[in-house]
């Protein structure tokens, strides 16, 4: 280690040799240079007390400081003064620091901040390995951009490769559309515009009715896959659970459109179970089911291939009207269910009233099926192609309603509710949607 300065006074202090030199100070050793307004050096150490205006170079490595030590025999800066790292790539700051020249490495703690000119990531604790371009941050890790911010216990960045992985407690969050996703496991590839989330991952998504009440959607799976495309997809997979106001469903592949307030599930190859939707007293089924909303409420829902719609009765809870067929699509107004159109292979059951009491049931088949909702109470029913149907008298039904039931009858029990979906998270899940929204972020 190699000390100038324009003044150099020795000493003995405590039997230890000592010099101080001040004044436009510059200590080198190697690759490393250090300037100074002070500094005292203990020469049997190899070691320097560094004071005021510190700056530690290396290549591109520039450290600054108020006051610190530098160990020559390891090469190792140190201050506990508030110390920046710049290296022409990320500025660092915290409270504390570390840099070991020979590794490259510097170890930040306390008040940790990393900034680059797309994001800022706060940490207590940080390791950057400058030749690697990774950083290593743990303690209450906050990273945030222009479109969301990422909380987690621990986090691994890549910088050149963009390549993200966070552990445990994770929450990210997108105030634009108020969505967040709770997770223990992410992977986040952002070149390819793609991420990973998994170990007990679950959505939040808070919207408003359109009279103002709150409405939040709620989704939970093994997997979640976010694709950060045109239509910014998020891929729900195995053991998914849905929860909305009135909605729900349990399924085993969903496609969330974020944009587009589209849901997408399907029945994969390899489950016999198909995807089931319940929407208020209905339950629907259907290898593939594409829902539609507008403002916040259904309006469309498509059902392909091993279509079904069975709806109870509040005051009946033995008479459930069913529809069948190859393909159902339902169109819903501000008012609700306005119409059900059902084609291929049609079969219906439908319970008749008169005045509100029951006057026996419908039974019906044809190709094409058209059925007229007002004010969610059947209007009209329209039948085409080959159309054949039977009236069953309430006498002849009475007692025996469980014998009038389609082919593909089956009663569904396992609905989740956002409890039931949320679990024993809910009151942190709410807790830290409720202060994200206060804050903006």
């Amino acid at each position: 280690m190699i000390v100038n300065g324009e003044t150099l006074v020795g000493k003995m202090v405590n039997g230890e040799s000592i010099r101080e030199v001040i004044g436009n100070v510059v200590i080198t050793q190697g690759d490393v240079r250090i300037t100074c307004s002070k500094a005292i050096q203990y020469l049997a150490r190899n070691e320097a007390e560094l004071i005021g205006n510190v700056v530690v170079t290396q290549d591109s490595v520039i450290i600054n400081t108020a006051s610190g030590f530098y160990y020559g025999d390891s090469k190792i800066a140190y201050s506990n003064s508030g110390v920046s790292l710049f290296d022409g790539h990320v500025n660092l700051n915290a409270d504390t620091g570390y840099y070991y020249f020979d590794e490259k490495r510097a170890k930040f703690i306390n008040r940790v901040r990393l900034e680059d000119p797309v994001s800022r990531m706060d940490s207590d604790r940080l390791t950057y390995f400058n030749d690697e371009d990774k950083a290593v941050a743990a303690g209450r890790v906050k990273v945030q951009d222009s479109t969301s911010v990422l909380f987690a216990d621990s986090l691994v960045h890549y910088r050149n490769t963009k390549i993200t992985f966070a552990y445990n407690n994770i929450l990210i969050y997108d105030p634009k559309n108020r969505l967040a996703i709770f997770a223990d496991n992410l992977e986040d590839y952002k070149q390819l515009k793609y991420s990973k989330i998994s170990d007990n991952p679950i959505l939040v998504k808070i919207d408003t009715t359109s009279n103002g009440e709150p409405d939040t959607l709620v989704i939970s799976s093994r997997l979640m896959e976010a694709f950060d495309d045109s239509v910014k997809r998020l891929v729900a997979t195995d053991s998914v659970r849905i929860a909305r106001s009135g909605f729900a469903s349990v399924n085993d592949f969903t496609v969330f459109y974020q944009e587009a307030d589209h849901l997408f599930t399907q029945r994969p190859p390899e489950k016999s179970t198909p995807p089931v939707i319940w929407n208020e007293n209905t339950q629907l089924l259907g290898d593939t089911i594409n829902i539609f909303l507008e403002e916040n409420r259904m309006k469309e829902l498509l059902l392909n291939s091993n279509a079904s719609i069975i709806s109870t009765n509040q005051n009946y809870i033995l008479k459930y009207d069913q529809l069948s067929g190859r393909e159902i699509k339902m169109s819903f107004g501000k008012e609700g269910l306005q119409k059900t159109e059902a084609s291929g292979n049609v079969l219906s059951i439908y319970y008749l009233f008169e005045e509100g009491e029951p006057n026996g049931l419908l039974k019906s088949s044809s190709e094409r099926t058209v059925i007229y909702f007002q004010d969610n109470e059947v209007s009209d029913v329209k039948f085409y192609g080959n159309p054949a149907t039977e009236y069953h008298p309430e006498n002849l039904i009475l007692g025996k309603e469980k014998e009038f039931t389609i082919p593909s009858f089956i009663i569904y029990e396992n609905r989740p509710d956002q409890n039931s979906v949320l679990g024993n998270r809910k009151k942190m899940i709410y807790s830290k949607m409720e202060d994200l929204n206060e804050s903006g972020k």
